[in-house]
């Protein structure tokens, strides 16, 4: 009886004691486990952080090592997005978050939105490391031999982006349909290739009309200019729009006319004036008219008398006024390390510490200037900055992470066409380089006492 009882009560125990273990293994386990000390939005340049991963870490629904992290992509899925010869397989890193471990973990998303989620960052705040590192999706090229160019089939295909699809997060189309830009002369600025397909891109210009502005696929624009003349006289009637001075400034057709009753015009010389006066409104001039800087009215006197006698088969003139004059501020940027664009902003220094991005402005005797509307090129605003000594500018001297005495100096690189606006800012790029010693402008020969009306 003894017996059994002491061997019952050691069996009790045991189970009491496994019991016991097993509770504070779990307890450790739970406590092991690391938690968020910090989270951060990533407000650098979006174009500074895009990423790739290298296939050593997987990517999980909250970071890596907290409770309730659960797996989106394997380790073996990121390595083959990270070799992946898809731009859409490239990520962008938006968020950052740090463990009590001081971990570091970064909240990513595909080129394609596909995948989203936590990967490990390393252990350095700001710096990819660990499972992913920064992404070049393009790299530039020379420019063609032909840069004036034409979109070779018109229509919702191949048109002009903000950034080639996918090589920057949210790419969106600059125009959904070129059919109204047929005839438009196109400019090319910039020449690209993605970096995993390989295919080439240029940026383009539209002078007269700048929404078309951006990049398009090379082989939709061609060097040939397109013949899309159908001017039919029994039906149409050429616009010339002239200045008050008798500048021509853009010339259009308007086709399909109605007669007085509203029935399709049959014959030269038929009265069309009531269905021109229907079409030629303020808001039909000011489309056709962006970029030149000019203006229609159609309640003046003279384009009111102009429209009355309008008739198929003859040239309508209509009076347009020159809009007055907008002071264009310029932003300057610093091109990225891997000499794109769209890197830090350049400001005025001012006083007090100097930065790697604050610069010595010299005085300059007028603003970047011209009719409110009208387009300008690269090659205008270069001018500008080369006649106003802006196309090398200097910080001050400022300490670099060793203590040494440095300044950043840069040197133009390239400006990108646009409009004259009081309201949008012109773009100028600059490549940066560090030098040692005492800057030229620690003394002061320059001011900035005008960069708050002409620079942004």
């Amino acid at each position: 009886m003894q017996s059994s009882l002491s061997k019952s009560l050691y069996l009790g125990l045991a189970v009491l004691s496994l019991g016991a273990v097993a509770t504070v293994s779990t307890t450790a386990s739970a406590a092991s486990k690391a938690k968020v000390v910090s989270t951060k939005t990533l407000s650098t340049d979006g174009t500074k952080r895009n990423v790739q991963s290298n296939g050593k870490n997987a990517l999980y629904s909250k970071p890596g090592t907290v409770k309730g992290a659960k797996k989106v992509a394997s380790a073996k899925t990121m390595k083959k997005l990270g070799t992946s010869k898809k731009s859409a397989d490239y990520f962008r890193a938006y968020s950052q978050q740090v463990t009590n471990k001081g971990t570091v973990y970064y909240k990513i998303v595909s080129m394609d939105g596909k995948y989203r989620g936590y990967v490990y960052g390393g252990k350095k705040e700001g710096t990819f490391a660990g499972g992913i590192k920064k992404a070049s999706t393009m790299k530039s090229t020379t420019l063609p031999a032909n840069q004036t160019v034409y979109f070779s089939k018109p229509g919702k295909s191949n048109v002009t982006w903000s950034a080639p699809k996918y090589t920057q997060y949210k790419a969106s189309k600059s125009v959904k349909d070129t059919t109204a830009y047929a005839d438009d002369v196109l400019k090319v600025t910039s020449a690209a290739k993605k970096t995993r397909e390989g295919s080439l891109y240029y940026y383009v210009t539209d002078a007269a009309h700048p929404e078309v502005n951006g990049w398009i696929y090379a082989k939709s624009v061609t060097s040939t200019k397109p013949t899309t003349d159908t001017y039919n006289e029994k039906t149409d009637i050429k616009v010339n729009f002239v200045s008050a001075t008798g500048k021509a400034v853009k010339s259009t057709t308007l086709s399909n006319l109605t007669d007085a009753n509203g029935k399709a015009s049959a014959a030269k010389g038929t009265d069309v004036s009531a269905d021109v006066a229907k079409t030629a409104t303020d808001a039909w001039g000011k489309s056709l008219l962006s970029g030149t800087g000019y203006t229609y009215t159609a309640a003046d006197s003279m384009n009111k008398t102009a429209v009355a006698s309008a008739k198929t088969g003859e040239t309508l003139t209509l009076v347009v006024n020159q809009n007055a004059n907008a002071d264009t501020k310029i932003q300057f940027y610093a091109l990225s390390t891997d000499q794109t664009q769209g890197a830090a902003k350049l400001t005025a220094y001012k006083s007090g510490t100097a930065t790697a991005t604050t610069v010595g402005f010299p005085t300059v005797s007028a603003a970047f200037t011209g009719a409110n509307g009208a387009t300008f090129t690269g090659s205008d605003l270069q001018t500008y900055l080369t006649a106003n000594g802006l196309t090398t500018l200097n910080t001050p001297s400022y300490k670099d992470a060793n203590g040494k005495q440095v300044y950043t100096k840069y040197t133009f690189d390239n400006a990108v066409a646009g409009t004259f606006s009081t309201t949008k800012n012109a773009q100028a790029f600059y490549k940066a380089t560090v030098v040692d010693g005492a800057s030229p402008v620690d003394t002061p020969t320059t001011t900035t006492t005008n960069s708050a009306s002409y620079f942004a």
